[in-house]
């Protein structure tokens, strides 16, 4: 009998996400939610499936059979100001559950973060990396 498995495998190294994937509850809603207030650029439509290419990543949203909880899971996006970036989220209606705040002070950086949800409960955070400061408004 031939054995055809490998005696030794190459290592898996997983290092770029190609696509992530949100389970929603009213997909014209996260569609417009996802477009139109957070800006992401849309590709396609796939039946229950709404693509967006955010960065190099792919970023659907997706409606269920079955019904799902928020996800366990946070998507951080990376944004230049985010300060900028959580006011002019809150004028589109965005609710966050917390102002920008530093959550630590690195090397050579600061690292602050903003926290909301999509319109499914989804945990969303803003995330920056900015110069030091040594603002009365860091958290």
């Amino acid at each position: 009998m031939k054995n055809d498995a490998t005696p030794n495998p190459p290592p898996v190294k997983l290092d770029e996400i190609a696509q992530i994937a949100v389970t929603v509850t009213d997909l014209a809603r996260s569609r417009d939610f996802y477009q139109n207030v957070l800006g992401m650029q849309f590709l396609f439509d796939a039946g229950t499936m709404v693509f967006f290419q955010c960065g190099k990543v792919r970023f659907a949203i997706g409606t269920s059979a079955t019904p799902v909880a928020p996800s366990g899971a946070i998507l951080y996006f990376r944004v230049p100001d985010i300060h900028s970036a959580h006011e002019t989220l809150t004028v589109k209606g965005v609710v966050f559950s917390r102002a920008p705040f530093r959550v630590a002070r690195m090397a050579d950086h600061d690292l602050w973060l903003a926290p909301f949800r999509d319109p499914d409960g989804n945990p969303i955070e803003l995330m920056c990396e900015l110069p030091h400061t040594d603002s009365s408004a860091a958290g």
